[in-house]
């Protein structure tokens, strides 16, 4: 009797170690610097992964099926993709086109907001997080402001544009391909207004928080569209043509021809294949993707499906079953667990408890809101973001763990009151 208590005891000691992991993951991020070590955030995630594997509390077999494929093309895709548009110039131009006629500060923000917002419901969060990184990093340079607002915007307009749409990312994807909604027309039915409102609140959040730096100027015509290699450029362009037209063609499919498995990794690699095999700088462009946040999703996925296993998630979820399924339960829960878990996982978790009961079309959107939205709030809440700060330390800029919470915690909460009162005023 005294050995089975005792077994019990470690049994559950042992499932709270995925747990404590993930704990330090998350309290390493939130430091970033160990002595006079900086630790970025692949390498945090990933010494969580090794660490959970080392300890046995995930096989090397779960671990290798924990990972997302689907998830890891569509970024090596896009990873090409934006590497290439960079490297050949051509987003010198759509910077131009973009922003070369803001006149001040509120001006820029709004065309990073609500563009690249909009933007993003179509073409997904993550593609945008890897195109316009790069983008505002040079406008912060040539125009003398505050790489960590361009950052900070980029972070928020990826994330609340994407809510309002199926594709905008993957959480959204996934409660779409359950059936139970007709995708494209719910989502902006329910959705569409109160992202428009959020974004109004975003740029009201980030001029209190940065109201300093919008005393910057912007210099008309001070924005780079040269373009130092037009034969790459085209091929460049011909890849970002072609994500565009696959998004429509995936639309269109959605719409008259649902059974048909258009995914988003397919449509990613499709669409690197010029740069791979036409550009004669394949090889140059490949080398310097960014290995760093793959190494991330990888271990990421490891670490999670390790948390996954622990139960530990589920049984607290559950716990909380009074009124788990309103959607005030949802939207909380969905914000909350997401920087825990992260919000496909969340979702993955949520959607058949939302179907045993019975679910209605805005307790999904809730989820939907929730789960998305949560990334306005910490840096783990959105894959996007960490898209953002990898790139950005690639060119020596980075957002703490604190600077983002600034701005993301009191925003997150506005927001997800605007989201609660047009779906509860749905019902």
């Amino acid at each position: 009797m005294y050995s089975r208590a005792l077994s019990d005891v470690d049994l559950a000691v042992t499932s709270w170690i995925p747990v404590i992991v993930l704990a330090i993951v998350f309290a390493m991020i939130a430091i970033r610097r160990i002595g006079h070590n900086h630790i970025k955030i692949w390498q945090a995630m990933t010494i969580g992964a090794i660490v959970v594997l080392l300890l046995g509390q995930i096989s090397p077999i779960d671990a290798l099926y924990s990972i997302n494929i689907d998830v890891m093309v569509f970024l090596f895709g896009m990873f090409v993709v934006g590497e290439a548009l960079q490297t050949s110039g051509y987003l010198n131009i759509l910077s131009f086109k973009l922003f070369h006629r803001a006149r001040n500060m509120d001006h820029l923000v709004l065309l990073i907001l609500f563009p690249i917002g909009l933007v993003s419901a179509i073409l997904m969060n993550d593609t945008l997080a890897i195109i316009g990184t790069p983008v505002l990093l040079s406008i912060s340079k040539r125009q003398s402001i505050s790489p960590k607002l361009l950052l900070m915007t980029l972070a928020v307009a990826v994330t609340t544009g994407s809510v309002m749409s199926p594709i905008g990312n993957p959480q959204n994807l996934l409660i779409a391909s359950s059936g139970m909604i007709t995708p494209f027309i719910t989502f902006l039915q329910y959705l569409f207004l109160p992202s428009l409102a959020s974004m109004v609140i975003a740029f009201l959040v980030l001029k209190v928080v940065y109201r300093h730096q919008f005393g910057s100027e912007i210099v008309p015509g001070n924005f780079d569209r040269a373009v130092p290699n037009s034969t790459q450029a085209r091929i460049a362009k011909a890849s970002l043509g072609l994500i565009v037209v696959l998004i429509v063609v995936k639309i269109f499919l959605g719409i008259t021809a649902p059974w048909i498995d258009m995914r988003l990794s397919y449509i990613a690699l499709v669409a690197s294949l010029p740069i791979l095999f036409l550009s004669s700088e394949r090889v140059k462009i490949v080398k310097n993707i960014d290995w760093a946040t793959l190494v991330f999703f990888a271990s990421m996925f490891v670490l999670m499906a390790s948390v996954w296993q622990s139960g530990f998630f589920q049984e607290l979820l559950v716990s909380f079953n009074v009124g788990i399924t309103s959607i005030p339960a949802i939207m909380v829960v969905g914000v909350l667990f997401s920087q825990l878990i992260s919000n496909v996982p969340l979702v993955a978790l949520y959607l058949p408890l939302l179907t045993i009961s019975g679910s209605t079309i805005p307790q999904l959107m809730a989820l939907a809101a929730g789960s998305t939205i949560a990334g306005n709030m910490l840096i783990l809440g959105a894959a996007s973001n960490v898209i953002i700060i990898q790139n950005a330390e690639k060119q020596g800029e980075t957002l703490s763990f604190l600077e983002f919470a600034k701005v993301g915690v009191p925003l997150t909460i506005l927001q997800t009151l605007v989201y609660l009162f047009f779906l509860v005023l749905m019902v």
